[in-house]
């Protein structure tokens, strides 16, 4: 069983009196301990697709099975349930509490599933030790790098264990050499058995990935599978 199904989405917007198809119809399969990148221009459509990936969003047409779960037909409750249990986010702007440590940042996911304290900050620990960062669990953002702002994001994103790490343009904001330290994180993540999807609009980042599907209009028109590295 794929881990990501696709099967007919569609997604419209109502935009004043215009409807703007932002996916037209696309059917797609992504198996377990793949790493895809989503490429295309901007207005190609590759946010829906993240946004519907990431359970952030539910299709106008078609549906949607993640892990084997019907999405497409979920309530926001279910919804912010699947995002939490079966979804770690990585995102250009790191989106850290800055008053928070890097610890409690990454504690946040264990927090809204329930989990005890002691195993929360054991859990923390762990997944920063997996992203080199043990030592600095007691900074704050603001005491960090950028390159280590993210790093602090991909251990929140890894802490639950999740089924997929979607990651948004997760060296924007990062110069091109600590971004190729990020990407050489997630070389590594993927390496370990984690199933990676990654949205980019530069062609080297995406070429970290093992396929690439390139948007266009709302359609698929391009799935470029690539020898592993």
């Amino acid at each position: 069983m794929s881990l990501i199904r696709f099967e007919n989405i569609s997604r419209q917007y109502k935009m004043g009196t215009e409807v703007v198809h932002a996916l037209r119809e696309v059917s797609l399969s992504i198996e377990r301990g793949e790493y895809l990148a989503i490429m295309g221009p901007s207005g190609s459509g590759k946010s829906t697709m993240m946004n519907l990936i990431g359970c952030l969003d539910t299709p106008s047409a078609g549906k949607y099975e993640l892990n084997g779960a019907s999405v497409s037909e979920m309530d926001d409750n279910q919804l912010a349930e699947i995002r939490n249990r079966e979804i770690g986010f990585v995102f250009q702007t790191f989106n850290l509490l800055p008053r928070a440590s890097a610890l409690r940042n990454v504690e946040l996911p264990l927090i809204y599933a329930g989990r005890e304290a002691g195993e929360r900050r054991r859990a923390a620990a762990e997944a920063l030790a997996k992203v080199g960062l043990g030592a600095r669990g007691h900074h704050r953002p603001n005491e960090l790098s950028g390159g280590e702002r993210q790093r602090v994001a991909i251990a929140r994103a890894l802490v639950t264990k999740p089924s997929l790490i979607l990651a948004d343009e997760p060296t924007g904001n990062l110069d091109s050499r600590t971004g190729e330290e990020i990407m050489a994180l997630f070389d590594a993540l993927h390496a370990q058995g984690n199933t990676i999807v990654l949205v980019t609009h530069e062609e080297d980042i995406a070429r970290h990935a093992h396929r690439i599907l390139r948007i266009r209009d709302g359609r698929i028109a391009g799935d470029e599978c690539r020898e592993s590295k």
